[in-house]
């Protein structure tokens, strides 16, 4: 049988026969348990009764958290001239059109959002092998091609999340950090199931949301009640 530290096993003995609880009791048992030093993400996972490998179930969107993340987003853009400038004066990290395409083919991704104009595409489409499976990929449909890049890195810059459903139909963030007060993290949560909630597909059969889970980085996680997260 594994043997736990002092601190986990203490974090276990308080979540021990607490399951399906209603957000801010799990927001509460997950931000005091959170004795890490240092400053752990809080962690959304999401079980959807869907499966991603048909086009009609695919589940993926865009969210502002109303509080943010907590954590410093850095930005690439794909752009050239005016875009690449107007860029740069809103935050981007990095801007650049070929240059920025030999990087990343390289290996070295330096960032976690992409945006990119649409005029550049055609550059950003030979990277789809680096960057798709680390959801990098820059997508139209929640905002990350476009020509307003100002507001695009601006919304990414802010505390803006993307998710997508993987293989298993699991959805995940991290929607805030520990040292954040209870109200902050509990408005960010339900803000977030609720993006994923209007983002159901219209393939979707069944029972849609079936398990929600909120952990922090270090320690061990807890199950929301689905009917109280979603007003059912």
């Amino acid at each position: 049988m594994a043997k736990y530290g002092k601190r986990t096993t203490a974090a276990r003995e308080q979540f021990a026969g607490k399951r399906n609880v209603t957000v801010d009791e799990a927001v509460a048992l997950v931000k005091n348990n959170a004795k890490a030093k240092f400053d752990e993400t809080v962690e959304i996972a999401m079980n959807l009764g869907v499966d991603p490998r048909h086009a009609d179930q695919m589940v993926r969107g865009v969210v502002a958290l109303p509080n943010g993340t907590g954590k410093t987003m850095r930005v690439a853009v794909f752009a050239r001239d005016a875009k690449a400038e107007e860029a740069k004066a809103a935050g981007a990290d990095i801007v650049g059109a070929e240059d920025l395409m030999e990087i990343v083919q390289s290996g070295k991704i330096e960032f976690d959002r992409c945006i990119a104009t649409p005029d550049m595409m055609p550059i950003v489409g030979r990277l789809g092998k680096v960057l798709g499976p680390r959801n990098l990929m820059p997508n139209p449909k929640v905002g990350t091609v476009t020509m307003d890049v100002k507001a695009a890195v601006e919304a990414a810059k802010g505390g803006e999340v993307q998710f997508k459903v993987e293989k298993a139909g699991v959805v995940h963030a991290g929607i805030g950090k520990a040292s954040f007060s209870e109200d902050k993290l509990v408005e960010n949560v339900r803000a977030f199931i609720d993006a994923v909630a209007k983002a159901k597909p219209a393939g979707a059969k069944g029972s849609y949301m079936q398990k929600i889970a909120l952990s922090s980085t270090m320690g061990p996680g807890v199950t929301i009640s689905v009917d109280s997260a979603t007003g059912n």
